[in-house]
């Protein structure tokens, strides 16, 4: 109960803050202009708390359903406006206001991103070091020359310093269309630099396991064998193991660690095994059976229903923190803006010819899920999701579909090329166009999401 509790505070949290900004960018643009703002609204539906401050005509309000905002100018299109008020509608401005005003949305979102990311980077941005722990026979890596214990340098000239960067460097170069060139430090101490063929990482898709579609895994630490946790009605339950057991020996094999213990019994589904432990200072030898699982190729592999004891420090000698000056964080921070504002629209572009699965979507229900998981990770990785989720939100108020800023400024191009705005009977339709297109594309999501989380 208590992880579901954290999802939805950590993604109401999100969403108000993200809502917020990108509400006020309009909001504040607006008055700067000349715009009369009626209302400032937090959420849709219920006004829950509604307050004015003294000499301001806006009435600010924060709403039952916190998924979205809005601010609500003057005009004459919407409600009969007071004869002293026209001056001030949205709808009697020039163009170029009202496109500063709609764009001002999405742009405070990339600001929010700026700045968040200008802090961590000053702050200092912790990370485990970018260093190949394995390489996949056979697979683009291998054949590329990496191998355990290369250490990440560079990628296409671009510095990394960690193996978040190290993803994010490589995804995006990936998607530029180009041979990728990474430059490392081999275990021998020779820098050499490693390619990685556009050819062979264009039919990728760009989703979480990209490294491990590429074939390369970071170096990780050895996990003991201890047993932390045992599901019930398991397996591992129902052999009797228990947590703080520790797994000596499986069919007189000796386990070292608990990678050894996943593939000894990934490779007997279904198949009773001696497992020797020790518990408490005494061995004893227990009789266990892994269930068959499925995996989505087709083969069986055997699980337990147990997790291992992962001490405190184990990615302490991996642990790499960067730190950056005011300036040179400021234009990092501006560069991972960019970059993830051309990966995502490449992403979105692969998705819609096929070429990317639509499982790189997310519903509420997948960002409750990832808000709530880097919250539990700490103040920096879920400031690092708030920034990308801000991100997100820019570029997609920006899409030209009707019904987000993106469609109202596509009205606005068509009138400034034809000089009139179009007629108020077509704006509705495509209003009525984008508001399907974006029913559609959300449920899309939460099926994706719903059909991740049941498997």
């Amino acid at each position: 109960m208590l992880p579901i509790l954290i999802n939805v505070a950590a993604f109401l949290v999100a969403i108000l803050v993200l809502v917020t900004i990108h509400e006020f960018g309009h909001f504040w643009v607006a008055r700067k202009l000349g715009i009369k703002v009626v209302r400032f609204s937090i959420g849709f539906g219920k006004a829950l708390y509604t307050w004015r401050r003294p000499g301001d005509d806006t009435e600010y309000v924060i709403a039952a359903l916190p998924l979205g905002g809005y601010v609500k100018m003057v005009d004459e299109r919407e409600d009969d406006v007071a004869p002293e008020d026209l001056p001030y509608a949205f709808n009697n401005q020039p163009l170029w206001k009202r496109s500063l005003v709609v764009a001002a949305g999405p742009v405070a979102n990339f600001l929010l991103a700026i700045l968040l990311y200008w802090g961590l980077l000053m702050a200092g941005e912790t990370g485990v070091r970018p260093e190949v722990g394995a390489v996949e026979p056979e697979s683009i890596a291998a054949k590329a020359a990496f191998a355990p214990g290369d250490v990440i340098e560079s990628v296409d000239g671009r510095s990394v310093a960690t193996w978040g960067n190290f993803w994010f460097a490589l995804l995006s170069a990936s998607l530029g269309g180009d041979d990728v060139a990474v430059a490392v430090t081999a275990a021998d101490g020779a820098r050499v630099v490693r390619t990685l063929p556009s050819a062979e990482l264009a039919p990728l898709d760009p989703g979480q396991g990209f490294l491990a579609q590429v074939g390369l895994m970071r170096l990780t630490p050895s996990i003991p064998p201890v047993i932390a946790e045992v599901v019930p009605e398991q397996p591992a339950a129902a052999a009797g193991l228990a947590a703080g057991d520790r797994i000596l020996a499986l069919d007189g094999t000796a386990i070292a660690d608990w990678a050894e213990l996943v593939d000894a019994v990934q490779a007997h589904p279904e198949q009773t095994v001696a497992v020797r432990v020790a518990r408490d200072g005494v061995e004893q030898v227990l009789d266990l059976t892994p269930v068959a699982v499925t995996l989505e190729e087709g083969s069986e592999v055997g699980r337990i229903g147990a997790g291992p004891e992962v001490p405190e420090d184990l990615f302490a000698d991996l642990e790499v923190q960067v730190r950056y000056g005011p300036v040179d964080a400021l234009g990092e921070a501006l560069r991972r803006v960019g970059d993830l504002s051309v990966m995502t629209l490449r992403i979105a572009g692969r998705m819609l010819v096929g070429t990317a699965s639509v499982e790189n979507l997310s519903s509420p229900i997948g960002i409750a899920d990832a808000a709530g998981k880097t919250a539990r990770f700490g103040v920096e990785p879920y400031l690092q999701f708030l920034a990308l989720l801000s991100v997100s939100l820019g570029l997609l108020n920006l899409l030209p579909i009707p019904v987000l800023d993106g469609g109202h400024l596509l009205y606005f191009a068509v009138e400034a090329v034809l000089g009139r705005p179009l007629p108020e009977s077509v704006q509705e339709q495509g209003q009525r166009l984008g508001l399907l297109l974006i029913l559609c594309l959300m449920t899309l999501a939460f099926y994706v999401d719903i059909a991740r989380i049941f498997g």
